[in-house]
This record gives C-alpha cells, structure tokens and sequence, in this order.
C-alpha cells in the first residue's frame, strides 16, 4: 500500500485511488439522474402551487399556502421518511429510488413554487392586459406571454435550487439508494477509513457543484444578451 502521513493523519493513496471510480459512478448513475428527475417533476409541482397561490379562489390559495408550508416548515430527511417508510403501513410500497424521487420532488415543489410566484408576479400587468386585449384567456396568456417572461427571472434561483438538489440526493442513502454518498459509505464499512472516503465524497459532490455553478453563469449570460437585445 502507499501511504502518505501529515502529521497524525495518514492518507492510503491506493485506497483513495480504488474508491474513486465507485463513488464517481454512484453519483453518475443515480445521484445526477436523482437530482435531474427530481428536478422537473417539482418544476411542475411548483408551477401548479404558484398558478394556485395565483388564484382568486380562496380554496386554491388555501390548498398551495398549506401545501407550501408544509414542505417548508419540515425536515427533507423527515419527508423522506415518511414516504419510504410510512406509507407501507398504508399498503404502499415504493422503492427506494422512486420514494427518494417522490420526497425530492414535493420538496422542490414547495420551495420553488414561492420562486416561480414571484417571477410571475415581476412581470408588469400590462402584460396581462396586452394578451386581453388580443382575445386571450387567462391561461393562454399565462402560457404564451407571461411565462416565457418570468422564466428569465427565476432562472438564478432556481438554478440555486438545483444545485441545492443535488447535494440534497445524499439523504437518499438513508433509503439505501446507491447514490454517491451511499457509496462511499459501502466502501467505509470495510476500510473503516472515514476521513478519507467522506472527503472524497465531498470532493466529488463540489466538482459537480462547480460545473453546474459555471453551467449557470453562462445560462445566465446568455439569458442577459438575449434580454438587452429585446
């Protein structure tokens, strides 16, 4: 084995090179897909809950505000609970993946949904009138005008909350989902070699972060140019 020491600390460079591929492709496999699912399914959970906050109907705004406080007043970890192991009591059996899916999805709901509100409500009521005026109803103008407009606004946001996501895949572990976290955990329940393996976990979960933190900036950039050219 190669070792390298600093200080108290010693670092088994075979190990570390051994174990990187697997927690590589933990989070390639499912940690990504997870997060990328995940993702769009509460894109349109949070656009229900904001057209609904949206509403002149005292019954929808009820339903999205209770909707929404709940996922933000509880734990993911929680949620997740409840879903992988609560709802078999109901005679409800998920697997882990879905059940991880389903948890990330109402969470990503209930947080974006306040995001996708506010965008809608940036853009000026004049929009609203203008697709009146040319004969459309609510929803197509809902549709055709004002959420191509909000969709500019909310994209920093919301591009927060993906990357937020994905470092939030690790709880999917507790439920046994081979994501990249899991992985690296399978490998320290032989080696025993925690610092190492979770920092390299780490390691990882950040290199995923940083590309999808410059994935933004250039969305973004290119979001401004096409906004000054109009």
């Amino acid at each position: 084995m190669s070792f390298f020491v600093l200080g108290q600390i010693t670092i088994d460079w075979q190990l570390a090179a051994q174990s990187f591929w697997p927690i590589l492709e933990g989070g390639l496999v499912y940690t990504i897909p997870l997060a990328v699912v995940s993702f769009i399914f509460g894109l349109v959970i949070a656009l229900i809950m904001a057209v609904l906050r949206l509403s002149h109907v005292r019954l929808l705004q009820t339903i999205a505000r209770v909707y929404i406080s709940i996922i933000r007043g509880t734990p993911l970890l929680v949620q997740l609970s409840i879903i992988y192991f609560g709802l078999p009591d109901l005679g409800i059996e998920v697997s882990p993946f879905l059940g991880a899916i389903a948890a990330l999805s109402l969470n990503v709901g209930g947080y974006a949904a306040e995001t996708i509100r506010a965008s809608i409500l940036s853009v000026p009521k004049g929009q609203w009138e203008a697709g009146y005026t040319i004969g459309m109803n609510y929803f197509q103008t809902l549709r055709r005008i004002i959420l191509p407009q909000a969709a500019r606004v909310s994209v920093p946001p919301l591009s927060n909350t993906f990357i937020s996501l994905v470092k939030d895949t690790s709880l999917a572990s507790t439920v046994t989902v081979t994501e990249l976290f899991r992985k690296a955990q399978e490998i320290t329940a032989t080696s025993y070699d925690f610092l190492l393996l979770y920092s390299e976990a780490a390691l990882i979960y950040w290199i995923f972060c940083f590309f999808l933190s410059l994935l933004q900036g250039w969305v973004e950039a290119r979001l401004d140019r096409y906004t000054a050219s109009n």
